[in-house]
């Protein structure tokens, strides 16, 4: 049987249909979609209060989407209101832009019709995204938000029936002239596609425990059974594509990334820091959304050569971007890519370098260590902490933190104080040592004495003898 559907075209056939597609395209199409892909998140709004038909006729917009067999299962909650905006951002735990935005939208779906795939779900993102662009293209900025914080909580004060699903909120405004002009990166697009059949390259797919399904519903974000916290289970690329992309979970504003569990501690870790002279040359390992790096280089002398090395090209992106907005010259600042182990730098060229946290988040710290006397001047001095195993942290991790996700950070587990410290006798001379901590967070209690290998966090200073 003669099967059009089975016969290959001819280039004939294949120049008529493409002249009738582009008969029926619009005119300007790619300019249109060259405005479209221009669209960026926006997490710092100005607050200025918009106008209520504006607001119903993008989210008018939002109801052009197609929604899974017509259902449109959907229900957006409009809120404008100044002192519900805060109310909302103190229930998502502090998502700023939640009450500096003029509205939030929250996406809501009506549980039990179209569950299969979550089509329903799908309907409701699609919604929202296409709110997104008619923002856009109106001149407004947006950004979508599945972090909001407790769903019962956010039911009760918008009166939501418990039949119906909050699953995100859609930021609505104008960013303020000194937001982040910048678009998160976008994956190569070699790496994100394939043709008849799944390949993707290996750095881009995270390990998980073997298993011979991995069910959706058994993956949560405080359960996930799969997930591979121990870093020596992952190459130096897979850490660096992970850390590259998840750090713009945020906007490198300042002041993000600051870990609430730390207190304290930071500037007890920091204070371990020597006195540089500028022209001095010092390099923070592995740092991750610029926390540390905005407090390092506020400590050091203006003239000190700050030099942050990294596995993500995005990372340090960001990074640079954070620490210009924390407001610092970045004429001595320096972003230097690592691909694993090996530092780029020559021997005996630095005259510190800094490891505040990370030892506990590479596959091949005591390498790393040995890279770090190779590259130390003779005296040079090395700042390292660790989250501590033996500890009371350390159980926590154990029997709370590993049973869930990896955290955007990427995978790390604590080592123990006294493996580090041997670690060190090895390579360094102990100048300072001590443990920072004594609870499981927040607490910055300094111990000097034999109890300092028991605190939260093992910190010191060696020196290249």
């Amino acid at each position: 049987m003669d099967d059009a559907r089975s016969r290959p075209h001819s280039s004939e056939t294949h120049a008529m249909e493409a002249n009738a597609v582009e008969a029926n395209a619009v005119e300007d199409w790619q300019r249109i979609l060259g405005v479209l892909a221009d669209r960026r998140s926006c997490r710092d709004f100005d607050g200025t209060q918009m106008d209520r038909e504006l607001l119903a006729e993008i989210v008018r917009d939002g109801m052009q989407a197609p929604s899974s067999c017509n259902q449109q299962q959907w229900h957006f909650v409009i809120v404008d209101d100044r002192d519900l905006l805060q109310r909302c951002h103190d229930i998502s735990g502090g998502n700023h832009h939640f009450a500096e935005c003029s509205a939030l939208i929250y996406l809501c779906f009506q549980k039990g019709w179209t569950h299969g795939n979550f089509s329903v779900v799908q309907s409701v993102a699609g919604a929202c995204y296409h709110m997104m662009l008619s923002a856009h293209l109106r001149g407004y900025d947006t950004i979508w938000n599945a972090g909001i914080g407790d769903n019962k909580a956010l039911a009760e004060l918008f009166g939501v029936p418990p039949i119906f699903e909050i699953t995100g909120a859609l930021a609505i405004g104008r960013a303020k002239p000194s937001a982040p002009a910048m678009k998160a990166p976008r994956r190569p697009f070699e790496e994100v596609h394939s043709w008849n059949g799944f390949a993707r390259p290996a750095h881009t797919v995270y390990p998980v425990k073997p298993a011979k399904a991995y069910p959706y519903f058994e993956i949560t974000n405080p359960s996930n059974p799969f997930a591979v916290w121990d870093p020596r289970g992952w190459s130096w690329a897979q850490l660096g594509d992970f850390r590259g992309y998840a750090v713009w979970a945020k906007s490198p504003l300042a002041g993000v990334y600051v870990s609430r569990r730390q207190g304290e501690a930071t500037a007890a870790e920091l204070d371990l820091l020597p006195d540089l002279k500028a022209g001095a040359k010092v390099a923070e390992l592995m740092p991750w959304g610029g926390t540390y790096s905005a407090e390092i280089r506020r400590r050091l002398d203006p003239g000190v050569d700050f030099h942050l090395a990294e596995l993500s090209q995005g990372n340090l992106t960001f990074i640079l971007e954070r620490l210009k907005r924390e407001g610092f010259a970045l004429d001595h600042t320096h972003g230097d890519r690592i691909d694993g182990p090996t530092l780029p730098y020559a021997d005996g060229s630095l005259d510190a370098v800094i490891l505040p946290q990370v030892l506990e988040q590479m596959p091949q710290p005591q390498k790393v260590l040995d890279e770090v006397r190779r590259v130390l001047k003779p005296g040079g001095a090395v700042i390292a902490s660790v989250r501590n195993l033996d500890s009371d942290y350390g159980d926590h991790w154990s029997e709370v933190e590993s049973l869930g996700c990896i955290p955007n950070q990427g995978p790390f587990t604590p080592l123990s104080a006294e493996t580090v410290r041997g670690w060190m006798a090895a390579r360094f001379t102990p100048e300072v040592e001590q443990g920072i901590g004594t609870a499981v967070s927040q607490d910055a209690t300094i111990v000097t004495d034999d109890n300092r290998t028991g605190c939260r966090l093992y910190a010191g200073r060696w020196r290249v003898a």
